[in-house]
């Protein structure tokens, strides 16, 4: 994972900056879009003032991405001001756009500070399955148990029997299996990678439908996310979703990411494409 977020600087200045990366092979091979955000995020950060964070970012998935290929990311720096940075950041393969984002970075100052709180009594991750052990997932696939997070969900996945209490709502504890250094710029890079990662299932719980189901289609729209405090993703963290709405053959989804000991570092946003086949 650190290797493909260890974007190459073409050097090339016109009116944009361009960086270059790979792609991680995935079952499918399609590029995973946390992937892409993360590196949209980093393409951005390079050329954003030092003393700036990422702290809002909002990106649109436009083409399913190879991830036999590699990926261009453009950089346009739309505005400097005293306190605010704001870039936009284009993904290509074979000449066309498969991401877009726009992403804002802030100095830091002093000012009003509350949070939601963290749910109680959820359990330790230690005690919990982990995503390769879950069997219909899609991150239980050959090829997905080996990749850089850990992620151990709470309630139990959905089954194809029924399940009466169709709540469209989960939360999953998630970490990378290894340290990754103290860069807070790179933290925050691989947060919108993990934030990615299971937000679609709060939609599929809704409804009882399991990711194993026979011609059910799933794509993620777009994506938003805002970084609200430090956190490190080589310590655990609760990644709390749930769903307020799905219509029109789209699912709503949002989540607030927590430190173990409840501090609120993230909140995200996404929508996503779901067709489900007709039941008999």
């Amino acid at each position: 994972m650190l290797s493909v977020l260890d974007l190459v600087d073409s050097g090339a200045r016109t009116t944009e900056d361009i960086f270059t990366g790979a792609s991680q092979p995935m079952p499918g091979g399609r590029v995973f879009g946390g992937q892409v955000l993360a590196q949209a995020v980093i393409a951005a950060q390079r050329t954003a003032p030092p003393d700036r964070v990422p702290h809002s970012m909002h990106g649109y998935f436009l083409r399913p991405g190879d991830a036999n290929a590699g990926i261009t990311f453009s950089v346009d720096r739309i505005h400097d001001g005293r306190s605010f940075a704001t870039r936009r950041t284009q993904a290509f393969q074979a000449g066309v756009p498969i991401f877009s984002m726009i992403a804002s970075f802030e100095h830091e100052d002093e000012g009003l500070d509350h949070q939601a709180a963290m749910p109680a009594g959820v359990p330790d991750p230690e005690g919990l399955p982990g995503m390769e052990q879950l069997e219909g997932h899609p991150f239980s696939r050959r090829g997905w148990a080996e990749r850089p997070i850990d992620a151990r969900r709470v309630e139990a996945p959905v089954r194809d029997e029924d399940d009466p209490a169709h709540l469209p709502r989960q939360a999953v504890w998630m970490r990378t299996r290894a340290p990754i250094g103290d860069d807070p710029g790179l933290h925050r890079a691989v947060l919108a990678y993990l934030s990615d990662m299971t937000i679609q299932d709060a939609v599929l719980r809704a409804h009882d439908v399991p990711w194993a189901m026979p011609g059910l289609r799933v794509a993620s729209l777009d994506h938003a996310m805002w970084w609200h405090r430090p956190g490190r993703v080589d310590e655990w963290l609760l990644y709390v979703q749930e769903s307020p709405s799905a219509r029109a053959g789209r699912g709503m989804a949002t989540g607030r990411i927590f430190t173990r000991d409840g501090v609120l570092v993230a909140s995200v946003a996404q929508e996503i494409m779901v067709r489900v086949p007709a039941r008999s």
